[in-house]
């Protein structure tokens, strides 16, 4: 039987201390290790954030910039686009339309006739006119006009939706408004080649900033009077904005309902 003799106790002692020193290394790279991913991770967190905030610096930016176009516009022109009128009395009736607005027509169709500053005509509950003037048939009475004086409109409430999604955001909102599927798809169809090619369209639904400037009186007077005026805006870039409250609006009696629009360049 061969009998192993004892390691020297010098060796044992080397060995401890070799071992004792990987660990230490060991001990050493963990902690470089965890103290350099404590280090990096800080530093990515601060570039996020830096990035995040140079994002949020630059939306607002764009959003300023997009308000500021807004809330000041070109007040020296405004232009009304196609407001068309409909009659819908009763029963057959005689009507005096007048329209007096600030500014210069460029076209009316029947003609507005200057001497009597109006139309004279006689409607039908279908929304058929007969015009006094020239015994014809419209559909409408429809003019286009300039205006010179500066108009406040209120562009903090709106809406604003994507050139593509155009029809399908009329559709709603005039239907809420209280257009009839005949009258929204005739705006629909005037309004939506305008629209449909811009990235984003801001569009407000103008109240008394619109009737005080163009004033409508009809005799006899109507029991019910709806007058929609759309104002838009090409826009680059999606704004956040407070949509407007659109209030429906009730048929009643002799109605009257008018549409129009314009863009803001």
């Amino acid at each position: 039987m061969e009998i192993q003799g004892k390691i020297p106790k010098e060796k044992v002692e080397q060995k401890n201390v070799e071992v004792k020193k990987h660990r230490f290394v060991k001990h050493i790279n963990l902690i470089f290790i965890i103290f350099a991913s404590f280090v990096l991770g800080v530093l990515v967190g601060m570039i996020i954030e830096d990035y995040q905030w140079r994002q949020e610096i630059e939306y607002r930016e764009l959003q300023n910039n997009a308000m500021n176009e807004l809330s000041e516009p070109d007040n020296d022109f405004h232009g009304w686009g196609k407001p068309v009128i409909y009659l819908y009395p009763q029963q057959k009736q005689d009507v005096y339309v007048n329209l007096e607005h600030k500014g210069k027509f460029i076209a009316t169709y029947p003609e507005y006739d200057y001497e009597i500053k109006g139309w004279e005509v006689t409607a039908y509950p279908d929304g058929k006119i007969i015009n006094n003037a020239d015994n014809r048939e419209y559909s409408y009475l429809f003019w286009e006009g300039e205006s010179y004086d500066g108009i406040e409109y209120d562009f903090s409430k709106g809406f604003v939706i994507e050139g593509k999604d155009t029809v399908e955001f009329l559709q709603k909102k005039l239907e809420q408004i209280g257009l009839t599927p005949k009258e929204y798809n005739e705006f629909i169809v005037y309004w939506y080649p305008k629209m449909k090619d811009n990235k984003f369209n801001y569009v407000y639904f103008a109240g008394s900033e619109y009737t005080d400037t163009a004033v409508l009186n009809i005799t006899p007077e109507p029991d019910s009077i709806l007058r929609v005026f759309m104002i838009f805006k090409s826009l680059e870039e999606k704004i956040e904005i407070q949509s407007q409250d659109l209030k429906p609006f009730e048929r009643k009696g002799f109605v009257v309902v008018e549409w129009g629009g314009t863009e803001i360049e």
